[in-house]
């Protein structure tokens, strides 16, 4: 009982022994397991929660909430079809439980179940229609899979129940081509100036009133909606800019030209993987619609394989040098069986667009050595302002503050320019403004690339009828406009620390030169 009040009341660092200490005398106790277990998963530790979980349902093995708890951390860890199958158990026995049928329908849209997603949340709302966190997540499916007006009409759902739902709020914003009315400009007025209201819904809602008054053109108020929300959202994240130069310093000193020569021939031969790559907000998107468009590509999402494998070399990324030529074919072959999950066609190449995988681009050299990888590149002034007004789901702690993001895409340069000189033209560089300004070259140059006759449904990739899961999804359903190349001139007044951050990448821009 103390260890439960301690944990109510979030003092961890009390119930944590107590909880230690009764698991010793009483080794069996399933409920003081899932206990511990979510004590771990508060601080971050699914690992060890989903031990003291598994070990909870040996015990106990029709112990419903350790099943849940399990489920919610196979989530978290991205391991969606493990969730799925102790939803399904549960579903068996609680044929009617809401937040069971929530967590299988998003992680449905993990693996690509939109379809399947998008029905049990038709099923929840029938059974509990006054649910605005489902109507949300309900309008993110429907928003993934191109239904646009449905999504908007859920989102409102959700904000007619809570008005003061940021999340809901902000994911009418990231739409990108809703224009707010002046009712909702004093809805979410009204909601900011609530008593009480969370720090979540007040950055949500912050970056979705600067989205608003920038569509008006205040320029100047809507920067202070988005520094205040980034203020308070960067307070929540752990980020050193530091370690992250520190990393590119290691990976630019572990792998030179001879390191790669010396293992030529090595890892998995597969041709299938098309890596976008680069930062957030830089035309990845983009670029995939254009790709998806061809008939021989499929286009996926944002995989989290390559580093969950990065994860696993010790003392990466100096620790690359001790991979064998057995390690990296293995690691090569785990990767197309993992991405496998979200492949719907048999199409002989797919696409993989997580931007962060710039960090690992020479790990993907090794182990898919006939991988195709594609650069997308924005101006850097364009590209950090887009970050800046952003909210992202999850990850992306570089991009809450100007000058770490001006770092940042100054590392992912410095990288990207190394990779340019050990492996002459293996990464093929797609810049933003270019693709806007002369589309059908840049286009035809980019299918040359990646070894694919042109096709004229790579010009017309705004019909193209997918599912997109970026924030991107309205933009690329539409023809290529020039504004986005422009959209952070307005802001230029308030950019002095991120064009300091960036040095001379902002200089040499577009040259691929590397940062100072």
């Amino acid at each position: 009982m103390e260890a439960a009040l301690a944990l109510h009341d979030n003092r961890l660092s009390d119930a944590e022994p107590l909880l230690r200490a009764h698991l010793k005398e009483d080794p069996f106790d399933a409920p003081a397991m899932r206990m511990l277990a979510e004590l771990a998963g508060r601080i971050g530790r699914y690992k060890d929660a989903e031990t003291l979980l598994r070990r909870a349902l040996e015990v106990s093995p029709a112990f419903h909430a350790a099943r849940a708890n399990l489920a919610i951390v196979l989530y978290r860890l991205n391991r969606p079809m493990e969730a799925i199958a102790e939803l399904d158990t549960l579903l068996e026995e609680e044929p009617d439980h809401a937040g069971h049928a929530n967590l299988k329908a998003a992680a449905l849209g993990r693996v690509g179940g939109f379809d399947d997603a998008i029905m049990l949340y038709e099923t929840v709302l029938k059974t509990a229609p006054n649910q605005p966190r489902v109507w949300m997540s309900y309008g993110h499916m429907l928003k993934t899979v191109g239904r646009q007006a449905d999504g908007i009409a859920a989102y409102r759902r959700a904000v007619a129940i809570t008005p003061t739902l940021g999340e809901a709020w902000w994911s009418l914003a990231n739409l990108k081509t809703l224009v707010f009315t002046d009712t909702d400009i004093a809805a979410m007025e009204a909601a900011l100036a609530h008593d009480g209201l969370s720090d979540e819904d007040h950055f949500h809602l912050d970056f979705a009133l600067g989205k608003a008054l920038e569509d008006r053109g205040a320029a100047d108020a809507a920067f202070g909606h988005y520094a205040a929300g980034n203020a308070l959202r960067r307070k929540t994240l752990v980020y050193a800019a530091d370690e992250t130069s520190a990393f590119v310093d290691r990976s630019i000193a572990t792998v030179d030209a001879p390191f790669l020569a010396a293992r030529a021939g090595q890892g998995c031969p597969a041709p299938d993987p098309i890596f976008i790559l680069g930062m957030p907000r830089a035309g990845s998107t983009l670029v995939e619609q254009i790709l998806s468009s061809h008939p021989l590509v499929e286009g996926t999402s944002e995989l989290p394989d390559i580093p969950a494998l990065a994860r696993r070399v010790t003392d990466y990324p100096a620790g690359i040098a001790a991979l064998d030529a057995a390690t990296l074919r293995r690691m090569g072959e785990d990767y197309l069986e993992r991405a496998a999950v979200q492949r719907r066609t048999a199409r002989p190449f797919f696409i993989d667009k997580l931007p962060n995988n710039w960090a690992h681009v020479q790990l993907i050299l090794l182990m898919l050595p006939n991988a195709k990888i594609i650069d997308a590149r924005r101006h850097p002034l364009g590209c950090c302002f887009s970050n800046f007004k952003q909210h992202f789901a999850r990850g992306q702690a570089f991009s809450y503050a100007l000058d770490d993001m001006g770092r940042y895409y100054r590392d992912y340069v410095r990288l990207m320019a190394h990779v340019d000189r050990i492996a002459p033209g293996r990464i093929h560089r797609v810049l933003y403004e270019r693709m806007v300004s002369d589309t059908e070259a840049e286009v035809r140059s980019l299918l040359d690339a990646c070894a694919l006759t042109f096709d004229p449904a790579c010009l017309a990739f705004y019909e193209t009828r997918r599912s997109v899961r970026t924030a991107s999804s309205e933009q690329v359903r539409q023809p290529i406009f020039q504004e986005g190349t422009r959209a952070w001139q307005p802001f230029e007044r308030h950019l002095g620390g991120l064009r300091s951050a960036l040095g001379a990448v902002l200089d040499h821009y577009p040259a691929a030169t590397p940062a100072s």
